[in-house]
């Protein structure tokens, strides 16, 4: 655990100082789950806690309750009433092929298509599993990718090391920063109870990671706005991640959206995006063109295979890049199950979204921007190895906050917060809400 953390703090440029975590237990998994939610809330709060001593003299104390993280990595909203809606399509999942299994991610309307577009209209899990079997698991991976699809064969460790974007990926920073080539002069507007006050965080990123820093942001007092495409919808994690933002649409295609964007951009202080590398670019709003149009403006980016190699602009998402980077064969020989078996939570997603939070606070001091990515994430995660075997005590509702979040899909409660940075507490005025439920401008 002290391992991990220390290599965090060093990737992050942040002091190496010892951080309690209270109560036991952790996660079932071959890798160490529950020690990577705790190190990574802790630096996002350990960068709070340094913003705070810059700005005021004083170094509040930090504390990451274990049990809590790890629920956290799951879930943080407890419906009264309602459901949340399935997080995953019907037919998205693992199946086997000829040589060995592949998964394939369809949450996306646009994913499904492209996926059906190889392997024939299916209507349920069943259809596509027979269509699947017929595959092997390259040349599949392979036709759906290229037809605009998201599909991960199952690699092992070994064979990930052996691959080029492997390669590339242990190559790579956890967090590759860049100086800022004209530093921020926003002065400092927060509070010990609100650091990020004042602070204008535009939000571009989608499932999960990116809005995970987002809401991380807003609990310490930044204006968060997420701008989503017209018609972009991702229900089963609304609910969990756009707690405390403000969410609005633009159509970067229309160029009256364009001018609206522009403007909000000119007025941020932090842009968080995940796109694939190049898909800003191709609309326009290249590293060049926003620094020129914001000049000084913290950028801070996530892709899922990395920032160099060939697979540096693949489509991607967490379950995939478990699939590729051998934590789904390495779960699968743990468990001696006869299916891959990924990890109990999205955790490169989850962590990653810490770590980008972090980038973006430490950043505040100096400017310049950070990259990260979900591959590099799980480098780090199995070169931690096993964690504890010891089971966590159950949720029960004491876990769980007092106040009511009025959302509008009904009513609800948040898990307490698993940080506890002395004197700042980490709270949201926001409740979740529906995508597109706001205009979009800053307050």
């Amino acid at each position: 655990m002290t391992d991990l953390l220390t290599s965090i703090q060093a990737a992050l440029g942040l002091p190496h100082t010892p951080i309690p975590f209270t109560s036991s237990g952790a996660l079932p998994s071959a890798f160490a789950v529950t020690d990577l939610a705790c190190a990574s809330i802790a630096v996002a709060g350990q960068a709070a806690s340094e913003l705070l001593h810059q700005q005021t003299a004083r170094l509040p104390t930090l504390e990451v309750d274990r049990r809590l993280a790890s629920f956290w990595f799951a879930s943080s909203i407890r419906p009264t009433g309602w459901n949340v809606p399935p997080l995953w399509d019907p037919i998205a999942g693992d199946y086997a092929t000829k040589d060995g299994w592949i998964r394939l991610h369809t949450n996306a309307p646009h994913h499904r298509v492209a996926a059906q577009s190889v392997l024939g209209a299916c209507a349920d899990r069943a259809a596509m599993a027979s269509k699947v079997a017929q595959w092997a698991k390259t040349d599949l991976e392979h036709a759906v990718v290229e037809a605009g699809g998201c599909a991960a064969e199952m690699r092992s460790w070994a064979q990930w090391q052996a691959h080029p974007q492997g390669l590339a990926v242990n190559a790579e920073p956890l967090v590759q920063f860049t100086a800022a080539s004209q530093p921020r002069s926003t002065p400092w507007q927060g509070s010990v109870a609100q650091p990020l006050a004042g602070i204008k965080v535009l939000d571009l990123t989608r499932v999960l990671a990116g809005p995970i820093a987002s809401r991380f942001l807003a609990g310490l007092g930044a204006d968060v706005l997420r701008i989503d495409p017209p018609t972009w919808n991702e229900p089963g994690v609304v609910p969990e991640i756009t707690l405390g933002k403000r969410c609005a649409r633009l159509d970067l295609h229309d160029a009256a959206d364009r001018a609206v964007f522009e403007s909000l951009l000119k007025d941020a202080d932090i842009l968080l995006h995940g796109y694939r590398a190049d898909a800003l670019e191709r609309l326009g709003y290249g590293a060049e063109q926003r620094q020129r149009l914001a000049p000084g403006l913290i950028d801070v980016c996530l892709n899922a295979y990395g920032w160099s190699g060939p697979w540096q602009h693949r489509r991607g998402f967490d379950s995939l890049v478990q699939m590729s980077s051998g934590i789904a064969e390495a779960g699968m020989q743990w468990k001696k199950a006869d299916k891959p078996t990924p990890l109990p939570v999205q955790a490169l997603d989850h962590a990653t979204g810490y770590l980008m939070a972090a980038s973006a606070i430490k950043l505040l001091a100096s400017g310049g921007s950070a990259r990260l990515s979900l591959a590099r994430t799980a480098k780090l995660l199995i070169e931690q190895g096993a964690g504890t075997d010891e089971p966590l005590r159950a949720e029960d509702e004491q876990d769980q906050g007092m106040l009511i979040e009025q959302t509008p899909w009904g009513p609800a409660h948040r898990l307490q917060v698993p940080l506890r940075i002395s004197g700042t507490p980490v709270q949201w005025a926001l409740p979740a809400t529906e995508l597109g439920a706001h205009r979009a401008q800053w307050w």
